[in-house]
C-alpha cells in the first residue's frame, strides 16, 4: 500500500518519505520488521521503541513513525505524527481494509466479570450460528486457532490483523475485553464497536490510574467513541453507581441489567448447587428460563450482562438459552478441581477485595462446614488494596492462608505484612506461608468433608513472577498434584 493511502486520516506533522513509497507491512516491534515495513517507535511503560530504530532500519524498515522531530540523518525516512498510538491504529485500519466495520464487535469493560461475560457472549454467538472471535485475559480465539493472551487487550495493529483474519475465516462477530489500560493508552483507538458493555467499577489498577475518577474516565471512553461514533448499543449494570453515569451518554440504544435494581433484564428466581445454577430472567418481552454450569451471584450478573447484550443485538432467546447452557466453565473463574476429595475445591482469579468478597460469598453458600481460602496480593500494584483483601478474606472465611501471589520486584514477606493488617482486623484464624505450593498444601491438609477450599488470585495463570525470574506455576495443576499426594484420586469412568 502506498504511504499516502496508509496515512489517510492520520494526524501528521511532517512526512519525509515519498508519498508513493510502497509499504509492505507495519510493525511496532523491531523483531517483526521486514523489508518495506513502516516502523512505529512507541515510548511505552517499560521499553522505548526509539531505542530500536537502528535495528528496525537494518532489518529493512522503509521509514520510522514517531511523535518526535526527525533526526537530521533520518529526515527523508521519518514520519512525525501528533499521537503515535492513534497513528498506529489509523494506519493499521487502513492497511487491513477497515475490518472492524464488517464485524459486530462487542467491547466489555469493567473491573470484574469481563472474561466470563466475553466467554458467555462467544458461546451465545456460536449457538446463534454466528461465527465469532474472542479476545481477553485468558486467550484470543481467531478463526480456528487459539493464541495465548499477552495483554487483556492487544495493540491496535494486532487487533486489526486479527479482525482481518476473522473475516477471512468467515467470522461475523467478536466479543472483546477492553481494559482500562488499553483505553487510556489508546490501544483501541479508531475501532468501531457495535456494542459496549459495562460490568462494574471497584478498586483495582489505582497504581496506574491514581484515583477512581481517572479509572472511570478511562472506562467511559468506550461508550463515548474512540475517534469513531459511539457504539450504537450500550449495556449497563444498574447495580453499580458508576454505571448510572454512563446512562447520561447519548448512545442510540441502551439496555440495562441488574441483580438488585430496577432494570430491563434482571433475575426473578435463582437456585444453585455445586454443579451449577438455574434462574428465571425477566426480559423486555417476558421471561427466560436458563440453566448454567457456572456458580454464584457474580456469575448470574455476568449472565444478565451477556443476555442483555445478545437481546440488544437481536439474537433469539433460544440461542441465548442454548449458549448459556453450553458454556461448561471459564478457565480459572470459580473453576472446580475434582480429584475425588470429599470437599469442594475451586480456583479463581479474584485479585481485588471486591472480587474476593464475591467469590467467598458464593463459596459460603455452598459450604456445609468450613470455608478455607488461600490468597495473596500482587507486587508492584496498588498497596492500599492489600489490607482490604486481607480483611475480606479474614471476615468471610473460617481459615485464611496468606501466601505469595506474583511478588514481581517486591519482597514477598513485605507484601504479606501489608495484607496481614486486614487479616488481624478481621480477628479470625489465619496462617502465613510465603511458598505458594506449601500454602496450598496446608489448606488442603486442613480440609474435611463438607468444607470448601478457594485458591484465589491467579486463576488461569501458568506462572509466578518474581523479581529475577518467572517460574511455571498453575494453581489448578498444583492443587491436583497435592491432592494426589494426600491420597485422593478420582475414580475413572467407564
Amino acid at each position: 500500500m502506498e504511504l499516502a493511502k496508509l496515512l489517510e486520516g492520520v494526524a501528521g506533522l511532517e512526512v519525509g518519505p515519498d508519498a508513493g513509497a510502497p509499504i509492505t507491512s507495519l510493525a511496532y516491534d523491531s523483531r517483526r520488521v521486514q523489508p518495506g515495513s513502516l516502523f512505529f517507535a512507541i515510548a511505552g511503560e517499560n521499553n522505548d521503541g526509539h531505542q530500536f530504530i537502528a535495528p528496525a532500519l537494518q532489518a529493512g524498515a522503509l521509514a520510522v513513525v514517531s511523535e518526535r522531530p526527525a533526526p537530521e540523518a533520518l529526515a527523508g525516512r521519518w514520519v512525525r505524527v501528533a499521537k503515535i498510538r492513534r497513528a498506529l491504529a489509523g494506519a493499521a485500519r487502513n492497511f487491513y481494509g477497515e475490518p472492524d466495520s464488517r464485524l459486530t464487535l462487542v467491547g466489555i469493560t469493567g473491573t470484574n466479570g469481563k472474561t466470563t461475560t466475553a466467554f458467555l457472549l462467544e458461546s451465545i454467538f456460536r449457538a446463534a450460528g454466528i461465527p465469532a472471535g474472542l479476545f481477553g485475559t485468558i486467550e484470543y480465539r481467531v478463526g480456528g486457532r487459539v493464541v495465548p493472551a499477552l495483554n487483556t487487550t492487544p495493540e491496535s495493529l494486532d487487533l486489526f490483523s486479527y479482525f482481518s483474519e476473522l473475516l477471512q475465516s468467515g467470522a461475523k462477530a467478536a466479543a472483546m475485553e477492553v481494559s482500562s489500560h488499553a483505553l487510556s493508552q489508546e490501544r483501541v483507538w479508531g475501532i468501531r464497536f457495535s456494542a459496549a458493555v459495562f460490568t462494574n467499577l471497584t478498586r483495582d489498577h489505582l497504581d496506574y490510574h491514581k484515583d477512581f475518577g481517572s479509572y472511570f474516565a478511562a472506562k467511559r471512553k468506550l461508550f463515548e467513541g474512540l475517534g469513531t461514533k459511539p457504539p450504537s448499543l450500550a449495556v449497563i449494570n444498574r447495580d453499580d453507581g458508576w454505571g448510572a453515569r454512563l446512562l447520561e451518554l447519548p448512545n442510540p440504544r441502551r439496555v440495562t441489567y441488574a441483580l438488585n435494581s430496577d432494570a430491563q433484564v434482571k433475575a426473578k428466581q435463582f437456585t444453585q448447587n455445586h454443579l451449577g445454577m438455574k434462574a428465571t430472567l425477566v426480559i423486555p418481552d417476558g421471561k427466560l428460563e436458563i440453566e448454567s454450569a457456572l456458580i454464584g451471584r457474580a456469575n448470574l450478573a455476568n449472565i444478565l450482562a451477556a443476555t442483555a447484550t445478545a437481546l440488544g443485538l437481536g439474537i433469539s432467546t433460544e440461542a441465548i438459552r442454548e449458549g448459556i447452557r453450553d458454556l461448561a466453565s471459564v478457565p480459572g473463574r470459580f473453576e472446580r478441581i475434582d480429584e475425588g476429595q470429599p470437599f469442594l475445591l475451586v480456583v479463581d482469579y479474584a485479585h481485588t477485595d471486591d472480587a474476593l468478597r464475591n467469590v467467598l460469598n458464593t463459596a459460603r453458600e455452598l459450604t456445609r462446614n468450613r470455608l478455607i481460602v488461600v490468597f495473596g496480593c500482587g507486587g508492584d500494584r496498588d498497596r492500599a488494596k492489600r489490607p482490604l483483601m486481607g480483611e475480606a478474606a479474614g471476615s468471610l472465611s473460617d481459615l485464611s492462608v496468606l501466601t505469595s501471589d506474583n511478588p514481581r520486584s517486591e519482597d514477598p514477606l513485605l507484601i504479606i505484612n501489608d495484607a496481614m493488617v486486614g487479616l488481624q482486623r478481621a480477628g479470625k484464624p489465619y496462617l502465613t506461608e510465603a511458598d505458594r505450593r506449601v500454602a496450598i498444601h496446608k489448606a488442603l491438609d486442613q480440609a474435611h468433608e463438607g468444607d470448601v477450599v478457594v485458591i484465589a488470585g491467579k486463576g488461569h495463570e501458568g506462572s509466578q513472577i518474581f523479581q529475577d525470574r518467572s517460574e511455571s506455576f498453575d494453581d489448578r495443576q498444583v492443587a491436583r498434584e497435592l491432592l494426589h499426594e494426600l491420597g485422593y484420586k478420582k475414580m475413572s469412568q467407564g
